[in-house]
């Protein structure tokens, strides 16, 4: 699994650790600071942004300095008021006043770093070729530059080593590293994957928010650069939210509506064609909700039955393990009888960076066309100059829709994608594409999760 952040846990969605009778263990560890891998990332992080700072400070009277910062803050919690700032007011002696911002901590590259990188001395390289920014002369700044690559690994080289906890039925877990595939790319440790394969006959691995932003980047990214090759995929689905992308207004998903349940299994249809263009074997499992009817799962189960796709009702949050035995038989049986074969990537290393977006955006979304903002543009550019256009991409995007409107539940149709910023994350050799009005540090709801969260004589409640 992927490990919390702070932001949800006490912003909109809650923890991250289960619930019910299927949960890892300990629960509030694991949705609060954990080992600390988080604090780490954040730490090295801002370190970086301290020291190039400093740097900028320290040379802005000679032609050493930097004319375009690329490199901007992170914290773990959701706070709109931090999107944009200005640092360094007050006068001189308190640095040189700039125009920057904050990420939430999972959207740093020294997350993604840290999930990708194979052992520490990849760490360290990885770490090093981090694009902070420009130089008058228009070449590439990087940490190498500042030489403190090895100074940044230092307060890494734990929160490197994957996490075991337990559920609670004592199966083992690896929780590590970061999430939000909705802005980064949202997988859990190569590192963590690699160990429990080396543990266990059979690993499950979470691939969050949609299956057009977690599975898309787990295979593109991930799998492709671990030399992954899974052999089923698990479409996890509920009646809730076929209702919703049925057309059931939210308030209603709830209760009994069978219409709208049968026009939701559209957009189900297209996230199992999404995973079948993979290769992937695909089977769904519907998550059981004590609203939930047996017409309605009878209807599901009718669906998968004639698109010869598996189908399995998952009922562990109210009966544990037994409630995931249906479930479990049909994967083993389907990975004995047939198995998935080699993946099929969405696009090539070789594809240029526009065609790369446009195959996904095709593809996966299901977009018509894809059009690109004048600051976008000039990105594109600066790739090219850097050679660097064989880098994966990683495309933030709303979670809520196939496209960039977050409104637009079904499957949208003819709809057009527009890339509002490119960020080169050269460390991670990744480039990530900002669509639509999606932020990258998000803000707390009206009523936010704090607000439910309290210690009561010595125990912790409220967390979900």
């Amino acid at each position: 699994m992927r490990e919390p952040s702070l932001g949800p846990c006490f912003g909109m969605k809650g923890g991250a650790a289960g619930g019910g009778y299927s949960q890892v263990l300990p629960m509030e560890n694991i949705n609060l600071h954990f080992t600390g891998d988080f604090h780490a990332v954040t730490s090295a992080h801002n370190m970086i942004t301290a020291l190039l700072d400093n740097y900028i400070y320290q040379t802005r009277h000679s032609c050493e300095g930097l004319k375009e910062i690329k490199w901007k803050r992170v914290l773990n919690i959701n706070d709109r008021s931090l999107r944009n700032i200005v640092s360094g007011l007050g006068g001189s002696a308190n640095g040189v006043p700039t125009e920057t911002g904050f990420d939430i901590t999972p959207a740093s590259e020294i997350m993604a770093i840290l999930c990708l990188s194979k052992d520490l001395e990849d760490l360290k390289c990885r770490i090093g070729n981090i694009l902070l920014g420009y130089t008058n002369e228009d070449k590439p700044f990087t940490v190498n530059d500042l030489r403190v690559a090895g100074a940044i690994t230092v307060l890494l080289k734990d929160a490197l080593l994957p996490n075991l906890v337990q559920t609670t039925e004592n199966t083992a877990a690896f929780v590590h590293g970061g999430l939000f595939a909705n802005i980064a790319h949202g997988c859990n440790s190569i590192l963590a994957t690699q160990m429990a394969l080396s543990h266990g006959d059979y690993v499950i691995t979470e691939a969050g928010f949609g299956a057009d932003l977690g599975a898309e980047k787990f295979f593109n990214i991930k799998c492709r650069k671990a030399g992954l090759a899974p052999k089923l995929t698990v479409i996890v689905a509920t009646a809730q939210s076929l209702k919703l992308h049925g057309g059931v207004p939210e308030s209603q998903i709830k209760e009994p509506h069978i219409e709208g349940l049968q026009n939701g299994l559209a957009n189900l249809d297209k996230h199992i064609e999404n995973m079948q263009s993979f290769g992937q074997q695909v089977i769904v499992t519907f998550n059981r909700y004590a609203t939930d009817t047996d017409e309605e799962m009878a209807l599901v189960a009718a669906h998968c039955k004639s698109k010869k796709v598996g189908f399995a009702i998952n009922n562990v949050f109210a009966a544990g393990g037994t409630g995931g035995e249906e479930l479990t038989q049909l994967v083993a049986d389907t990975i004995k009888k047939n198995p998935s074969g080699p993946l099929a990537f969405t696009y090539e290393d070789t594809d240029s960076v526009r065609e790369k977006i446009r195959k996904v955006s095709e593809k996966i979304y299901g977009a018509s066309s894809v059009v690109y903002t004048t600051l976008a543009e000039k990105k594109l550019k600066q790739i090219l100059e850097l050679g660097i256009s064989h880098y994966l991409i990683c495309i933030a995007k709303t979670q809520y829709s196939f496209s960039s409107n977050p409104k637009a539940y079904g499957v949208a149709k003819d709809f057009e994608l527009k890339v509002r910023d490119i960020i080169i994350n050269n460390g991670a050799e990744m480039i990530v594409v900002v669509m639509g009005e999606i932020m990258r540090m998000p803000g707390l709801p009206k009523s936010p999760q704090a607000q439910k969260i309290d210690i009561i004589n010595g125990r912790i409640e409220g967390l979900s």
